[in-house]
């Protein structure tokens, strides 16, 4: 019984909160540090997990069959749109357009002839000397004769065609993998195995993440505003790899997942990305102007609601609630409360009351993570929870 009585004339006794302050003024003013509210420009991300994917991949494979002459690329080049990555034995395909042309002489050289004698059948029939239907069936000959050197010039173009198939070159600028079949395999085009390398575009990139639905209306109503950007994050240190553009909200939301894809595009010039990599997303969705900011080590939790410890002009601390608008690890939007200019709290908690003395020990100081206050004089709640709320007399 006797322990007790000494415990509630310590913590619960009439007068408690008094003798603790009597006892906290005797030690001198709480060191604490403090900084100016200010006003700032603050952006507003969507942050994802993204997937890295190369903008575009095609895995090149021979158009014609034949014996591999040579392989004319490295494996993990770069390349340009035409240049000759393999060769193809053309013997054959310089042959067949040998002979199409050829073909093609021999009937315009029967053409030239047609036409001469329908000149003649012509003059002829005009004085009556022979028969018109002649005249006719010569000019019908001439037509068949027109119509078969047109067919040889489409034999002529598919030959040259097939023989322009016998080099390999690469359809876009990008990078080349591994070589998938080697100098002297006979390859076939109608062979899916028959695959020569895999180029993949990683300049630019693109990068592929997906968003809660509930987040769709404001994406795509900034999206209608214009280009939005979007940056790609270490998932170690959050330092940015680099910075890109919005290109493509999906057009569905995926039922299984409630979310929604989003396609964006960096231009990868150091190639910090690399296709089927992970990378931190953070999409910029809106910029708010010139808000009242404050370190988010400085707001303070209870039942009550959030708070800061103000301090006054005479280095006495004020409890102040605020109202939150956005907050992240660092710093806080505040809606109402407190005013730029003003100072607040960011470190020494522990022994701060309403109207405590305080020592600042440096304006502007780096903000530290919100410490717990004591609980105090009967709130017997807060102190099972370990709230650091102000006494319930504070303003609201």
């Amino acid at each position: 019984m006797a322990i007790l009585g000494a415990l509630y004339y310590v913590f619960g006794g009439p007068g408690a909160q008094q003798r603790r302050a009597g006892r906290f003024a005797a030690e001198g003013p709480v060191p604490v540090l403090a900084t100016a509210v200010t006003r700032a420009d603050v952006p507003v991300y969507l942050e994802a997990v993204g997937t890295i994917k190369a903008l575009n991949t095609v895995t090149v494979r021979p158009q014609v069959d034949g014996k591999l002459l040579s392989v004319n690329f490295k494996e993990g080049d770069d390349v340009k749109k035409g240049d000759v990555l393999a060769r193809i034995d053309p013997v054959i395909y310089q042959a067949q357009l040998d002979q199409a042309v050829a073909k093609k002489a021999q009937d315009e050289a029967q053409l030239a002839n047609s036409r001469i004698d329908l000149e003649r059948y012509e003059k002829l029939a005009a004085t009556a000397a022979i028969n018109k239907q002649q005249a006719d069936t010569q000019r019908a000959l001439v037509a068949q004769n027109v119509a078969l050197v047109q067919a040889d010039q489409a034999a002529i173009d598919n030959a040259r065609a097939m023989l322009s198939y016998t080099t390999i070159t690469a359809p876009l600028d990008g990078r080349t993998g591994i070589r998938m079949v080697d100098e002297g395999n006979y390859v076939r085009s109608a062979d899916a195995t028959s695959a020569v390398v895999v180029i993949t575009q990683v300049r630019p990139i693109s990068v592929l993440f997906n968003l809660p639905q509930q987040e769709l209306t404001e994406v795509n109503s900034a999206f209608a505003k214009g280009p939005l950007s979007v940056e790609a994050l270490r998932s170690d240190t959050d330092e940015v790899i680099d910075r890109g553009v919005l290109r493509v909200v999906d057009n569905q939301v995926d039922q299984s997942t409630g979310t929604v894809k989003l396609k964006a595009e960096f231009p990868n010039t150091n190639l910090q990305l690399w296709p089927g990599q992970f990378v931190n997303v953070r999409l910029l969705v809106d910029t708010l102007k010139q808000v009242v900011v404050i370190p988010t080590g400085a707001v303070q939790r209870g039942p009550n609601g959030t708070f800061v410890y103000v301090v006054k002009d005479d280095n006495t601390v004020a409890i102040r609630p605020i109202a939150v608008q956005k907050q992240d690890e660092t710093q806080t939007v505040v809606k109402s409360g407190v005013e730029a200019n003003e100072r607040v709290v960011t470190t020494g908690f522990v022994r701060l009351t309403e109207s405590s003395k305080v020592a600042v020990g440096s304006a502007n100081a780096t903000p530290a993570p919100a410490e717990r206050a004591p609980p105090r004089d009967g709130q017997k709640r807060q102190r099972q929870r370990g709230s650091n709320a102000p006494p319930s007399t504070a303003p609201q």
